[in-house]
């Protein structure tokens, strides 16, 4: 009986250590930039359970919850990217044009160091997005950074909406195109307008059924349950964001048109290198933009861009973020979004949306996180010096109240478990596609 209630607390310990931990932090005598309602100086924040409560001077907490003196420190909403595949390996189920009915959810590897990099970066949350072979990709997944878990639930931002993985161009018709559709850009529109017609058929046939299933002396059967369906399906009723990876702004339009024949109104766009291009356009509908800052000329649909991209989209309405794509390039997004200030001279309020507030509306969590507001998420990035200097310093990175990166006192390795014992290969290797995430996975299909 002894050893029964040893181990039934072993296991509570173990699920508070590595299960979704909600803090209590009061941060002091901070720089708060709130993204939504203004900067405030010399001003404390206080999380408790996971939860920001209170933002203001003087305030108190209660007895042995942890304090940060922040003095001369900027506190400002935990970073968001909108465009990741970190805690992720293979991202393109390439097998066809539409692999609507796969999910990123269910391969999310807490134990990728990539997190604890992002956290020293002070982001987050990121979205670990299918890729880009096919016209219509996979289900995404939104994640918050709670490093230390060895569960992949735990991972999983609870109640954000779900989103699908799009992508135009050359990517689906690199893959598909050698052998079946999409071969063209036409091909991709196709594929498009192809798979919402038979989903929207899908949803008729069902409605039909049940009409008809308790009506007296009905013999028919339900028709057919196909998971890819059924995921299009919940396209056209608005329960699932389209992000699409997109470059050239005529493709951006058609797809605007092919939404809108279709009556979907959710539609974020991924890289939109031409955005700049078509932005009262993409304004006008609705439509959001997760750009790079100033990457373009990789490959030949993306030789035209430029690094006012993100100016431009936003002064014209277009909710607009900045994305990484990238393992690396995610620990330095502050100084992404810190770059329109040179392109374009965005006020530091606008260039900060881009990485807080905006990626959490094209992710459709803006009520919970994006900005420091009592009774958001508390998730919250601490800096030395201004975030958009070129001089600043993350100091803690703190999800759902709960330190994650503290740069004076974590050790210096951070992997969860280390073997003194494992042998490693230091054999080093470039992939052709390290600066394209989304076509990871690919090679075998396009090569052979």
């Amino acid at each position: 009986m002894t050893r029964n209630i040893f181990i039934i607390l072993l296991l509570f310990c173990m699920a508070d250590l590595y299960g979704q931990q909600k803090g209590s932090i009061l941060i002091k005598n901070s720089t708060v930039i709130t993204i939504t309602q203004g900067i405030k100086e010399n001003t404390d924040v206080y999380i408790q359970d996971g939860k920001i409560r209170r933002i203001g001077s003087g305030l108190s907490a209660p007895s042995g919850t942890r304090e940060i003196d922040a003095a001369g420190m900027f506190v400002m909403p935990g970073i968001i990217d909108a465009h990741s595949h970190i805690a992720l390996d293979a991202i393109n189920e390439a097998t066809n044009p539409v692999t609507a009915e796969v999910w990123t959810g269910d391969a999310v590897d807490p134990l990728d160091i990539s997190i604890y990099r992002a956290l020293a970066g002070g982001v987050t949350i990121s979205h670990a997005m299918h890729g880009s072979a096919n016209a219509i990709g996979g289900q995404c997944e939104t994640i918050k950074h709670r490093f230390g878990t060895v569960d992949p639930e735990e991972m999983k931002m609870a109640g954000a909406p779900r989103t699908i993985k799009f992508a135009l161009g050359e990517n689906p018709t690199r893959v598909h195109g050698s052998r079946k559709l999409p071969r063209t850009r036409m091909g991709v529109e196709e594929v498009f307008r192809r798979s919402f017609s038979q989903a929207k058929q899908y949803l008729s046939d069902w409605e039909e059924y049940k009409a008809k299933k308790d009506q007296k002396g009905f013999k028919g059967m339900p028709p057919e349950y196909d998971l890819r369906l059924e995921t299009l399906a919940d396209i056209l009723k608005g329960n699932i964001i389209i992000h699409c990876h997109s470059y050239r702004s005529d493709e951006i339009y058609m797809l605007m048109n092919v939404c809108r024949d279709f009556g979907i109104r959710r539609l974020v766009f991924q890289h939109v290198n031409e955005g700049f291009k078509v932005a009262p356009e993409l304004a006008e509908f609705g439509a959001m933009a997760s750009v790079f800052s100033d990457w373009w000329a990789y490959k030949f649909e993306v030789y035209y861009s430029t690094a006012y991209n993100a100016t431009i989209l936003t002064k014209n309405g277009v909710v607009t973020s900045i994305n990484s794509d990238s393992g690396e390039l995610i620990r330095h997004l502050y100084h992404e979004a810190a770059k329109t200030q040179k392109y374009g001279e965005l006020s530091d309020d606008e260039a900060l949306a881009l990485i807080t507030i905006n990626p959490a509306r094209q992710l459709g969590i803006e009520e919970r996180v994006g900005s420091l507001e009592p009774g958001k998420d508390g998730d919250v990035a601490i800096f030395k010096n201004h975030p958009l200097s070129i001089y600043t310093i993350p100091m803690y990175t703190i999800v759902d109240g709960v330190v994650k990166f503290d740069r004076q006192n974590d050790p210096h390795d951070m992997r969860i478990y280390v073997d003194p014992e494992e042998k490693i290969d230091v054999t080093l290797s470039v992939s052709e596609h390290e600066m394209d995430r989304c076509m990871q996975d690919t090679e075998f299909l396009f090569n052979h």
